[in-house]
């Protein structure tokens, strides 16, 4: 009918009826499309089932080779999948000792420690406190070193008769004859400038020391007899005192006591002087030749060392550096010289110990400063001070000749040098201890 409302309501519900059927059939195409997806997220959670991953690699395999069928037959028919594929085989994982694939150990996986930088050539700047300098240990050293001003060669005169020194000739050779009447050649007996230095392996330069000279007896070389029989670098090295030896050979392996240069004016001056330089090397130190050169000393004579010790300490030039004079068995003469020093020189000690062979002359000279009004002491019970002057007589069983290493005690060079030690006041500084020695 013309101008009829149409049907509205029944094209409605065709149309609802339609969009329903396609609503349903999207919302079935979409739970099938999420519930695979669903499932795999859920194994995603789990861990894989063997038996699930056997039968997935067999079906896959048989889904490949079916593929291979169809799109190239002939390779089909040829090789399988193992045979194209062989699984790795036992020597191709684990190869053999005599392969040369490098076998390393467990100790080469362990951790590696940082390997340190190499010191830098340069110091660098800190206010922290510094270690004080310690000087690397070495051991003693005992050398003999050729000394220019040594007592010998000498070719002045002899003080005693102002005559020459070497007062006999057999053609060009010259030679000395003796008190005694002996004759002593230049050659053999005068011509040797060696002298014996020792420094023990506790000296330091920069502490306060002492250099011991030591002039030796009759019949003496410096090795057979100071260093080995009379033991006197040992007894220096024993006491661990801050000292030092200088030995000069006198008349070599004779019956002479001349002091030969020690005789001159200033004899014993240059002999020190040209030591320190000697001492400075011999110690690896050059800036150490001034210290040596101001260092006090101690005389040390045995037997006929009595004459280069007297005229050293009244013509050498250098006798206030002296601090201290030790006398073994030694006063044979010259006692106005010792005298004189002992009087003039009150800050040093004298040391006088003497056999049956010198006690005369001993006690004379105990007289000779007694009336000058100076104090002896007859013992060596206590510390040597300055100004100490001691006199020891020792017993008949004592030897002139073991005197050295046996007087009023064992080792007497040792004990004075220990005893020195124990005065501040005489400025010898003990470094080491004592202990009887192995050698």
């Amino acid at each position: 009918m013309v101008g009829a409302v149409p049907n509205v309501r029944a094209d409605i519900r065709a149309d609802r009826t339609m969009s329903d059927g396609r609503g349903r059939a999207l919302r079935i195409a979409t739970i099938s499309a999420l519930v695979p997806v669903s499932l795999t997220l859920v194994q995603c959670g789990k861990a894989p089932n063997p038996a699930a991953l056997a039968a997935n690699s067999q079906a896959n395999v048989q889904i490949v080779n079916q593929t291979v069928a169809k799109t190239n037959p002939q390779l089909a028919n040829a090789d399988t999948f193992e045979d194209r594929f062989p699984a790795p085989q036992f020597r191709e994982r684990f190869p053999s000792a005599s392969e040369s694939f490098l076998q390393r150990q467990m100790a080469d996986f362990s951790p590696k420690h940082a390997v340190q930088p190499e010191q830098a050539p340069y110091k660098v700047a800190s206010l922290e406190p510094q270690a004080p300098y310690k000087r690397p240990p070495r051991q003693d050293l005992t050398t003999l070193v050729t000394m220019k001003s040594s007592a010998f060669p000498y070719f002045g005169n002899n003080p005693a008769s102002e005559a020459p020194f070497l007062n006999i000739a057999k053609g060009d050779r010259r030679g000395h004859r003796s008190y005694s009447g002996r004759v002593f050649w230049q050659d053999e007996t005068y011509n040797d400038s060696r002298v014996l230095v020792h420094v023990p392996e506790h000296f330091d330069v920069r502490k306060p020391g002492v250099i011991v000279v030591f002039f030796h007896g009759n019949g003496a070389t410096l090795e057979r007899d100071v260093r080995d029989r009379q033991l006197v670098p040992q007894q220096v090295t024993d006491s661990g005192a801050n000292a030092i030896l200088l030995a000069p050979q006198m008349a070599v392996d004779a019956a002479d006591s001349s002091a030969g240069k020690f005789w001159q004016p200033g004899g014993f001056k240059r002999f020190m002087e040209e030591s320190a330089s000697h001492l400075a090397r011999v110690t690896g130190d050059p800036n150490s030749a001034r210290a040596f050169a101001n260092m006090p000393i101690v005389i040390v004579g045995y037997s006929g060392g009595f004459l280069p010790t007297a005229w050293s300490l009244e013509v050498g030039g250098i006798s206030d550096r002296v601090r201290g004079v030790v006398l073994l068995d030694a006063v044979y003469g010259e006692m106005d010289k010792f005298a004189s020093w002992i009087e003039s020189h009150r800050s040093g000690f004298f040391v006088s110990s003497y056999t049956h062979y010198t006690a005369r002359r001993d006690r004379e000279l105990m007289s000779m400063l007694r009336q000058k009004g100076i104090s002896v002491s007859e013992d060596m019970d206590g510390p040597l001070h300055p100004g100490s002057v001691v006199f020891v007589e020792t017993g008949d069983g004592i030897t002139h000749r073991d005197y050295v290493t046996r007087a009023w005690t064992k080792d007497p060079l040792k004990d004075v040098l220990v005893k020195m030690s124990a005065t501040p006041a005489l400025a010898l500084t003990r470094v080491a201890a004592t202990s009887p020695s192995s050698r």
